[in-house]
């Protein structure tokens, strides 16, 4: 029996590896231009951790969640709510007033899996919390635009208010009202949602439904004048920065801690699911928890849907392709022995070194060296080792140097090293 990978689960590999490392390495460095810190979260938590913080009646709690019923725990769907489980159980608030915090990992989704999309997916998230102030959301936003434009990417910010606990009550029942009067033309996940989570309505990726719903009140109308003032100084915050954005009064976001600003970054080349990050304002959450009262504010990028959006982009262009410094190609046993000596004296003093063990011809360990991306092949054979000089070539324009073999292989990796340093620094 052939055995495969379980549907929606997917291996990563080397080859592909290297551009999952080349995101996470930019996201650690722009975050640590930012003052945030990294944080490293197990992948499973008690279920009611994710039922109070993401919403009972929502989607991702109702029907997308991993759990083991009989354990009442659950492999995590999104970062948010597990970070903020360590940052309470740890009092991590004590050590400072506001903490800048990221991680990266898998996260659990029983969706269909799709392009881009899949039932094992990974993210990078970041959380500003005890934070109030609008320009730190804006801020917040620029850091995630500068991580999608140095990446290469281009996606468009598109950004929203939900209001808060005071406002969202009276907008709950506008939308109920207007949704109520389109019951029977909305699909069946509508029209369970009208009454549960009635803002999500407005999501929806039905063509008929967001035909339906554009006419609906929009709660940019409702907001309290708390709220306003905050969405007003955002949109200034980012005018200030440079940061390009649209307001989009239909994007809500699909869980309920969130308050006040949201936003998506949306890639136009990702067909239906075409949001790489998304995050919001999340002032109560932490509270709803056991937590002190602190407001909050983040992010999560999908790291498949960044890897996707890459794909056009070459691994010589990103930096990508990986070369081997030098590959020694040993002719005789004898050789061999001196050469297994060199390679090792190379990797310890940093150089990427190779060689090939099974005594093929020089044709084959040329051709080796080549699918290497091997900068320089030294060819050491008895001869050689009877003349004390070996063959140096720079595999990108053939040339040829003769290498002096003495005072033994310590001495030759010392030179080696020079000459592999000299060329890459040119």
């Amino acid at each position: 029996m052939k055995v495969k990978a379980i549907n929606g689960f997917k291996d990563i590999l080397p080859d592909e590896v290297t551009r999952w490392q080349y995101i996470e390495n930019l996201s650690r460095d722009i975050f640590h231009r930012f003052g945030f810190k990294e944080i490293r979260l197990p992948i499973m938590e008690e279920t009611g951790l994710f039922a109070r913080s993401i919403g009972q009646a929502t989607d991702i709690v109702e029907k997308e969640m991993y759990t083991f019923v009989d354990k009442g725990i659950t492999l995590r769907p999104e970062a948010t709510a597990s970070l903020l489980r360590a940052f309470i159980e740890h009092g991590i608030h004590v050590q400072q007033p506001v903490n800048r915090l990221y991680t990266i990992g898998p996260m659990f989704r029983h969706e269909r899996p799709q392009k881009g999309r899949y039932r094992q997916f990974h993210q990078i998230s970041a959380e500003v919390i005890g934070a109030v102030e609008p320009q730190v959301d804006a801020e917040v936003m620029a850091m995630g635009q500068l991580l999608l434009m140095e990446m290469g990417l281009e996606a468009s910010l598109e950004v929203n208010s939900l209001g808060c606990l005071e406002c969202r009550p009276p907008y709950r029942e506008k939308i109920v009202n207007f949704l109520e009067n389109l019951s029977e033309q909305l699909c069946s996940d509508c029209q369970r949602r009208t009454h549960t989570n009635p803002l999500r309505v407005l999501d929806c990726k039905n063509p008929r439904c967001r035909e339906l719903v554009q006419d609906a009140p929009s709660i940019l109308d409702s907001l309290c004048s708390g709220c306003s003032e905050h969405f007003t100084q955002v949109q200034a915050s980012l005018d200030l920065l440079g940061v390009q954005y649209s307001v989009n009064k239909f994007m809500v976001r699909g869980l309920d801690y969130y308050t006040r600003t949201t936003f998506e970054f949306i890639a136009h080349n990702l067909g239906a699911q075409s949001a790489v990050g998304a995050g919001g304002r999340y002032d109560g959450l932490i509270e709803d928890l056991g937590g002190p009262k602190l407001p909050g504010i983040g992010f999560a990028m999908g790291i498949e849907r960044l890897v996707l959006l890459m794909l056009e982009r070459s691994d010589d262009d990103l930096g990508l392709q990986q070369k081997t410094d030098v590959f020694v190609a040993a002719l005789g046993e004898e050789a061999a022995s001196h050469s297994a000596l060199l390679v090792h004296t190379l990797r310890k003093s940093g150089i990427k070194a190779a060689m090939d063990y099974s005594g093929r011809s020089l044709k084959a360990q040329m051709k080796q060296a080549g699918r290497l991306n091997s900068r320089y092949t030294l060819i050491i054979g008895e001869n050689e080792l009877e003349q004390n000089t070996a063959v140096l070539r720079n595999m990108e324009n053939q040339n040829q140097q003769n290498f002096t073999l003495e005072d033994g292989p310590a001495s030759w990796g010392n030179s080696l090293k020079l000459i592999i340093e000299n060329s890459v620094s040119a």
